[in-house]
């Protein structure tokens, strides 16, 4: 193997690709009442990680608010549950199906982060000029690092995305312009998943590289591989 002067060693290598290989989206969690206290200065240091992440123009879009308010989380599970049973409805061949799919552990972590972009992001252009969604991106390789970090101290992170932006922003008083992209579930877990779930319950597989990797535009025959619901 060439000697490639800012190479990490073997095992830190191996070690960065079994976080990535095992990292999971994480809906069961063990109850808080019964599991043991998360380690200290552990979510500071998931939200350090998050922003250590690239951003487009280092805007650092990503804002997190973190949920101690019992009577709130409660609020905000009522509120992903309604997007749950609307989603359901919107799957009718596989409405039963999805509805016996748990989707959320908001209830049972021991911790819960609200992800949200920061308002005024329309004074950033560089970068975002033509592409503005480029903010969402932003936030979610900062998602993507708390992930990883998560993973590696043997804690689970479950993103939930059922619910309505909207109604999410008012519930938490968010200032104008600010949108609420994610609800972070954060705990122990009895295991971590040997495959991401959706893929165990059926509702799609990894792609291979040949199905992602093209070359010099896109093939004909590969078209666009979408998942039917």
């Amino acid at each position: 193997m060439p000697n490639e002067p800012h190479r990490y060693s073997d095992a830190e290598i191996q070690a960065l690709w079994r976080t990535l290989r095992e990292r999971r989206d994480m809906r069961h969690f063990v109850s808080a009442s019964e599991a043991d206290p998360l380690p200290d200065g552990l979510i500071e240091r998931l939200v350090e990680a998050a922003h250590l992440a690239p951003s487009v123009g280092f805007m650092q879009p990503w804002r997190f608010i973190r949920i101690t308010d019992c009577a709130l989380r409660q609020k905000m599970h009522a509120l992903v549950e309604e997007e749950r049973l609307e989603t359901a409805k919107a799957l009718p061949s596989r409405n039963e199906e999805f509805l016996g799919v748990k989707i959320e552990g908001i209830l049972d972590c021991a911790e819960l982060l609200v992800v949200t972009l920061m308002p005024g992001r329309e004074k950033h252009i560089i970068g975002r000029r033509m592409l503005p969604e480029m903010d969402i991106a932003s936030v979610g390789c900062a998602i993507q690092n708390m992930w990883l970090a998560a993973r590696a101290e043997g804690i689970g992170l479950g993103w939930v995305s059922f619910f309505d932006p909207e109604s999410l922003a008012r519930l938490l008083a968010l200032p104008t312009g600010a949108r609420p992209l994610g609800i972070l579930c954060i705990g122990r877990v009895p295991a971590f998943y040997p495959r991401p779930m959706f893929e165990d319950a059926g509702w799609g597989k990894r792609l291979g590289i040949g199905h992602v990797l093209f070359e010099n535009g896109w093939p004909d025959e590969a078209g666009s591989t979408p998942t039917a619901y």
